[in-house]
């Protein structure tokens, strides 16, 4: 398996997802991150034909953004997906949206999924050879470096304001 992040299809910012600040609005963000990550896990069967076939499909437990950069109408962009670790029913991974004509990130997602059995609707362990499959993307994507947004959490820092400058 190789050692590259998975990278979506290029994908276009279009003017309706643009909000009155005139820019991305945030739910699009999400838009993006969730088309990139269907291309991503399909080849490791993780996705809505599996999903019919099996009766088994993914839910996301947690997501946490960081916006990074503005998005603009016709911006071009790609997803890099980084699986960073699993277990017997969760999977945990990265996301780096990409504008395409500077290369700027624009945005980092981090996320945890929880495989299902759709006809119970509770967590369910992964079939062996997915196990096998996302054990090996793991193993390959532990080379790559992880965004400094990985593990933060959301907040305010505590104790006195920062003092003012003059």
């Amino acid at each position: 398996m190789s050692t590259a992040p998975f990278t979506s299809p290029t994908m276009e910012v279009l003017a309706e997802w643009t909000d009155y600040n005139g820019h991305l609005n945030m739910a699009w963000y999400h838009v993006l991150f969730d088309r990139a990550i269907e291309t991503a896990l399909e080849p490791l069967g993780m996705g809505a034909q599996v999903a019919a076939e099996t009766g088994a499909s993914y839910f996301t437990v947690q997501a946490q953004i960081h916006y990074l950069r503005e998005l603009h109408a016709g911006d071009r962009v790609a997803v890099d997906t980084q699986l960073i670790a699993h277990d017997d029913k969760r999977l945990h991974y990265v996301q780096t949206l990409r504008r395409l004509s500077d290369g700027v990130v624009a945005a980092v997602t981090e996320n945890l999924v929880v495989h299902v059995d759709l006809a119970t609707r509770r967590a369910a362990p992964f079939a062996p050879a997915l196990r096998e499959r996302l054990a090996a993307a793991v193993a390959a994507h532990a080379s790559l470096p992880l965004p400094k947004q990985v593990g933060r959490k959301v907040g305010l820092r505590r104790g006195p304001p920062p003092a003012a400058e003059h």
